[in-house]
């Protein structure tokens, strides 16, 4: 009697011979890889010879370089050694071409090309495709539709919310020893947080206050992942705009919230944005209106108490602006021109955005005949911009007259707000943010560094301190 087809010898067989077939294809995958990662290499490497790069270990690249939280000071030796660019090398296969230089700049600045793929993805739950992460035409489209709710006849009326919200922080403060060094930032963060959500949604309830009870954590937690949350005002705003009446006495509100101001708004074709578009434009509104500036104030706080001359003669010239301490109002906005210099020098030494990126989707060729082809993707540092020395003359030393109203400076030289098409479409509203969170800070308190515990900035996607920012709060009679 012969052998069954399906005995257990034929089917092991059969299984080996399977076995055999998945490895070779498996290795001859992993080969493909290899030549493939070769390649890919080999064509960057080759685009971007005409630029140097620092020594760097064969694999890990630079990423040895920065250990000890000694990132920006890195980058600082390597601006100051390789004028305009330099290669960085990340692990595997990573390369990307750093960029610092004003020229640099305004070339990319001045194009269409998108973020490179991968370094602000992983927002994309959280914010949705919004101005930040969207491309394109629909970029387009959606940066033309909101530019006007960013007017200043719109923004006029958030001055006195963001007092609102500043004063009841610093109203917190005036309970801290003077003795005790407070950690502003998570304050300031909160701070922040209150007022985007009155510009946002027109709530007026406080951050500062709520964020201990269970209905505060929640509403901390929605405003960190957002879906949820504007989902259901988006919804709730709508079914109230709907009512009989209600759509006019919302147009002749005084103070507009930008969720109403995105559900008036009509794209080129006349048509509404999506749900969807709705909830992402709020949430990133929400995300960059909160984090960046909380950034920039905490920063700025901090320079002016280290530097307490500048200190000093600033709120000197907020006390000659609001005299008997009337409340600081839009108009006052403009008339303190040396403290603006202060805060814009601050925003230069510490930049809430530390860098961004960009794919080249078509050739360059810069102002001093280096180019490259489509796909390099770039890191434009605008840290190292700020600190580079040829760009800024001693650019470690913080001087405010740098920006005094007759200086003389590259149109890319600072760019704390990007730069191009593609600059911050809110950096009016946080510069009006900035001020009024330093006036008013001012005129209440004598702020002292803590020798104890000097920051330690890491530039992330916004520039944070790794040990916090602590300051001495001495209260003014």
């Amino acid at each position: 009697m012969g052998v069954s087809a399906l005995s257990p010898t034929s089917l092991m067989g059969s299984f080996s011979g399977l076995l055999q077939v998945v490895f070779l294809l498996g290795l001859l995958l992993l080969l493909f890889k290899i030549v493939q990662f070769y390649l890919q290499r080999l064509w960057l490497l080759r685009a971007l010879q005409q630029f140097p790069s620092p020594p760097s270990n064969w694999f890990f690249g630079h990423l040895r370089e920065f250990q000890k939280d000694q990132d920006l000071q890195k980058i600082r030796q390597w601006v100051e050694e390789f004028p305009s660019a330099f290669v960085l090398r990340l692990q595997g296969n990573e390369i990307r071409l750093m960029l610092y230089d004003p020229d640099y700049m305004k070339v990319i600045m001045g194009r269409s090309d998108p973020k490179a793929p991968g370094n602000y993805k992983f927002l994309a739950p959280w914010i949705g495709y919004g101005l930040l992460l969207l491309e394109g035409q629909k970029w387009f489209q959606h940066r033309r539709m909101l530019t006007p709710a960013f007017h200043s006849d719109i923004l006029k009326p958030y001055v006195e919310l963001m007092v609102d919200s500043v004063q009841m922080m610093l109203d917190r403060w005036e309970h801290v020893s003077e003795d005790s060094p407070l950690e502003i930032f998570r304050h300031i963060s909160l701070m922040t947080l209150d007022t985007i959500m009155k510009c946002a949604f027109n709530h007026q309830s406080s951050v500062h206050l709520d964020r201990l009870s269970s209905k505060g954590r929640w509403f901390f937690h929605s405003c960190q992942l957002a879906k949820k949350h504007t989902d259901r005002v988006i919804k709730l705003r709508k079914a109230h705009l709907q009512k009989e009446g209600e759509l006019g006495k919302v147009r002749s509100k005084r103070c507009l919230d930008f969720l109403d101001i995105l559900l008036f708004a009509k794209m080129e074709n006349g048509s509404s944005l999506s749900d969807e578009d709705l909830r992402a434009e709020v949430d990133t509104f929400m995300f960059e209106g909160h984090d960046t500036t909380a950034s920039g104030i905490s920063w700025i706080l901090y320079a002016l108490a280290t530097h307490p001359e500048h200190q000093q003669r600033c709120r000197e010239e907020i006390q000659s602006i609001l005299g008997d301490g009337a409340s600081l109002s839009w108009d006052h906005l403009d008339k303190m021109p040396y403290t603006t210099m202060c805060i814009k020098e601050a925003l230069r030494i510490y930049p809430p955005v530390p860098s961004i990126t960009r794919k080249l989707s078509k050739p360059v060729t810069f102002p001093d005949g280096r180019s490259l082809p489509k796909g390099i993707v770039l890191l434009l540092s605008i840290y190292g911009l700020h600190h580079n020395p040829q760009v800024w003359q001693n650019p470690e030393v913080f001087d405010p007259c740098r920006f005094a109203p007759d200086s003389d400076r590259h149109s890319h030289a600072f760019l704390p707000f990007s730069g191009g098409s593609r600059n911050c479409i809110g950096k009016q509203f946080a510069m009006n943010e900035l001020k009024v969170a330093v006036a008013l800070t001012l005129l209440r308190f004598e702020l002292l560094p803590d020798p104890t515990r000097v920051p330690i900035p890491i530039p992330r996607l916004v520039l944070k301190s790794k040990n916090g920012i602590h300051l001495h709060l001495k209260k003014l009679q």
